[in-house]
């Protein structure tokens, strides 16, 4: 069974950074696709960013620029440097392991607790 622990979320003035981790455990980490989606108050959950296996990389248009997406397979971690944050990226942030189909995560475990980011205007 994956476990996913998501965390480094806060508070963040408009224009800030944060960087989020996710430390996977139960499974051969270096061999999956991992990505992050968010869900906002009142939203859907929606994809942010891919990274494979051997490390290449997509973003949703609304991040691409601000956010990297990043794996330390040594440390089964996957992580989320995200810099000019808006306040619009106000969310919780998730992390999953999944299928990628055309630059989309296609998640495969179930959703953590994930971890809150609040950027202030």
């Amino acid at each position: 069974q994956v476990q996913l622990v998501e965390s480094g979320g806060g508070l963040v003035q408009a224009g800030g950074s944060l960087r989020l981790s996710c430390a996977a455990s139960g499974g051969i980490f270096s061999i999956k696709a991992m990505g992050w989606y968010r869900q906002a108050p009142g939203k859907q959950r929606e994809w942010v960013a891919t990274i494979t296996s051997d490390g290449s990389t997509n973003y949703a248009d609304s991040v691409k620029g601000r956010f990297t997406i990043s794996r330390d397979n040594a440390k089964n971690t996957v992580y989320l440097q995200m810099d000019s944050l808006k306040p619009e990226d106000t969310a919780v942030y998730y992390c999953n392991a999944g299928r990628v189909v055309g630059s989309v995560l296609v998640p495969f475990h179930s959703w953590g607790q994930g971890t809150q980011v609040t950027v202030s205007s």
